[in-house]
Order: C-alpha cells, then structure tokens, then sequence
C-alpha cells in the first residue's frame, strides 16, 4: 500500500482535532473542507485564512488568480470574506509583503508550522480568545 497518500494525521497547531476550513466554497488539497496534507501536497495547503481583497490581487500579481472561477476544475473563484487552505509558503509571502489575509488556528493544519512560526500565525489568528 503506498502510503503517500493517505492524509496526515488530521490535527490543527495545538495537536487538536483539526476543524473545517471552508465547506462553501470547498477547499483543501483533498476538496473535504479541510487543510488536511500529505507527502504529495508539495504546497503545503496548511492555512486556513479568511481572502480580502488586498490578499487576492496579492496573489492574482503573483501568477496565482484565485478569484476568477475555473468552471473544469469546480472551481468558483474566491470572494472577500471566504475561508481558504493557503498554501503555507504564500501566506508568508503575502506577510513578508503587508498582504496576509488572517488566519485561522483551530482550522490550520500543524504541517504549517514546517513553514510559518507559530508566533507569526498567533499574530494574524482570527480565533484567539
């Protein structure tokens, strides 16, 4: 059995059960609703933000257009305000640049952590009490 594909271990960045992300619209590097990884998710799609606009132009200047839809990959194109798994190299990127979108901790992937120091995260998190 090859074993690369299954999913890690389904934990956030406190080793808790990781929560959904995003059921509308579906997100994840599996399409179930979490920033669930594996081996063969060379991004990392480990961060579960919240898109604004200043993050998707962001992006869409840096090659990676997430607000226009792809209808052949069901994609519906993102809007201000949905939850996303990010890949975790992007979302540094978008904070090294003034542009990350907040994050939300109890919904990210502990695989992030290879990426993104958990102080940084802490700083944009969405979710902290």
């Amino acid at each position: 059995m090859d074993t690369s594909v299954e999913k890690y271990e389904s934990v956030n960045v406190f080793g808790d059960p990781l929560l959904e992300c995003s059921a509308n619209p579906v997100t994840g590097f599996f399409r179930d609703g979490c920033c669930n990884t594996n081996g063969q998710d060379l991004g990392s799609h480990t961060v579960c933000v919240e898109v604004t606009e200043a993050f998707l132009e962001f992006s869409r200047k840096k090659g990676n257009d997430l607000s226009t839809p792809v209808e052949e990959f069901g994609f519906p194109g993102l809007h201000p305000g949905d939850r996303w798994c990010l890949c975790a190299a992007r979302w540094l990127e978008a904070q090294q640049a003034d542009m990350a979108p907040r994050v939300y901790l109890q919904r990210t992937h502990r695989q992030a952590l290879d990426i993104v120091p958990m102080a940084l995260l802490r700083q944009y998190a969405v979710d902290l009490n």
